[in-house]
């Protein structure tokens, strides 16, 4: 257990200066992740997939063939949503692996570090096509030692019931924000003017950043002790295994609102360069730059948020977790119709306005708030200490089910018109919230234990 005190002279701006070097190590992550991941569909649709390129890409005919086995014939959109769909999967899947080795062999600390240097080579490779599935294996087993192990150290700076703490992972993700914002812009425009593999190289000095920025701050983090807990751990507790049952019962719920918010990161790129009017006067926005939206929607809305969650706290009427993460699945559902509705509001030329575009974003980044950091911070709070990094290495395994299968649904995008598509995840999303609503007072018997 934690054992700071609600404040320091040492804290900075409130927070113990630990939190700052994770999320300034976590920023630089989404950096480099997300100018890659807005890259990625338009990448292969584009280029890779096409002849020509294909051919030179090590190891990609047996890739294909393994993956044509389950789904049947793709096209190359199809197999592009495919294969985007997996990677992206297994980046939050194999953080349930990471967690595990920071908490039983090498400590989180080591774990990270090995993480960056495995994601920052994975970028790197990705400048060529002939390692283009080496880059997504090295960024895939990276990504697993660095998010089981990063978010998971936030917790440790905080004693039980301390406020900040859930200011914190608020704050967090707003450094997960601002590299989601920052990095489709500057990728977008490296890949728009100078080639796509140069949007990837600086996608691997971002990755290079991350870890010297928590390499440096390591003086400023709760001290491993990972390996001593694997002898020393107590075992679990009535009220442990309580709390985790109500852990598995958000789960299923958290790969509904996975699946609709992953089709932002996937086919919606491929939605944008065909029903979205692009054009600002003379000047054709790239479309890696809508995905920017993304990451600034959320630091726009949330200090009206979180003063309406204080204002309601004062009041008795704030929502717990549970309400909160109800609630953000049916905005984020309302988002997704947004999209759908979309045919309605086109030009001549078929084409949605740009702003259609701006609103959904803040829409769904609305649910976003309710949901993400919520979902993260009560996973956090609630795993048992001897298994937080693996429990929160669950917590992503819900985004690795999720972006199998919104890739396999991004392949109904070439057989359903626009609105169904969208129609489709609506559903999806907002029948995780409702599901959530009904369950809600059993489940915060089971969390409260």
């Amino acid at each position: 257990m934690a054992s700071h005190p609600t404040t320091r002279p040492s804290d900075l701006w409130g927070q113990p200066r630990g939190l700052w070097v994770l999320a300034g190590t976590e920023l630089w992550d989404r950096i480099s992740f997300h100018g890659m991941q807005a890259l990625l569909v338009l990448y292969m649709v584009g280029a890779l997939l096409l002849p020509g390129h294909v051919e030179h890409v090590a190891g990609f005919a047996g890739f294909r063939n393994l993956v044509e086995r389950l789904t049947g014939p793709l096209s190359v959109q199809a197999l592009a949503a495919q294969t985007f769909g997996l990677y992206v999967g297994l980046i939050y899947f194999t953080p349930v692996i990471g967690g595990w080795i920071g908490d039983r062999l090498t400590g989180r600390r080591v774990a990270v570090a090995l993480g960056a240097l495995l994601m920052t080579a994975g970028h790197f490779a990705l400048a060529f096509d002939v390692t283009f599935l080496l880059a997504l294996l090295l960024l895939i087993l990276g990504a697993g030692l660095l998010r089981g192990n990063l978010s998971a150290q936030v917790k440790s700076l905080y004693a039980d019931g301390d406020r900040r703490e859930a200011d914190a992972f608020q704050l967090y993700y707003v450094a997960i924000n601002i590299g989601a914002f920052i990095a489709p812009i500057i990728t977008g425009a490296l890949a728009a003017v100078y080639g796509w593999h140069t949007g990837f190289g600086f996608a691997g000095f971002g990755m290079l950043i991350g870890l010297i920025v928590y390499l440096v701050g390591q003086r400023h983090l709760p001290a491993d002790t990972a390996r001593v807990a694997v002898v020393e751990r107590a075992p679990l507790t009535g009220s442990d295994w309580s709390r985790i049952g109500g852990l598995a019962i958000v789960f299923p719920v958290q790969i509904c609102f996975w699946i609709a918010q992953s089709q932002v990161w996937n086919v919606y790129n491929l939605w944008v360069r065909d029903h979205l009017n692009l054009r600002v006067g003379g000047f054709i926005v790239p479309v890696p730059w809508l995905q920017a939206l993304d990451g600034v929607a959320p630091i726009l809305v949330m200090p009206a948020f979180l003063a309406l969650w204080r204002w309601q706290a004062k009041r008795g009427a704030e929502p717990d977790d549970i309400g909160k993460l109800a609630v953000g699945c049916g905005i984020f559902a309302l988002g997704t119709v947004w999209l759908a509705a979309a045919p309605f509001v086109s030009g001549a030329d078929g084409r949605a306005p740009l702003l259609w575009a701006v609103a959904f974003h803040l829409i769904s980044n609305i649910g976003w708030l309710y949901f993400t950091p919520i979902s993260l911070a009560l996973y956090a709070t609630k795993s048992p200490p001897s298994l937080r990094g693996t429990l929160v290495g669950i917590n992503y395994l819900s985004t690795f089910f999720a972006s199998i299968i919104s890739g396999r649904i991004g392949g109904f995008y070439e057989t359903i018109d626009p609105t169904r598509f969208w129609l489709m995840h609506a559903a999806i999303v907002g029948g995780g919230g409702l599901a959530l609503a009904l369950l809600a007072r059993p489940l915060r018997k089971l969390l409260a234990a």
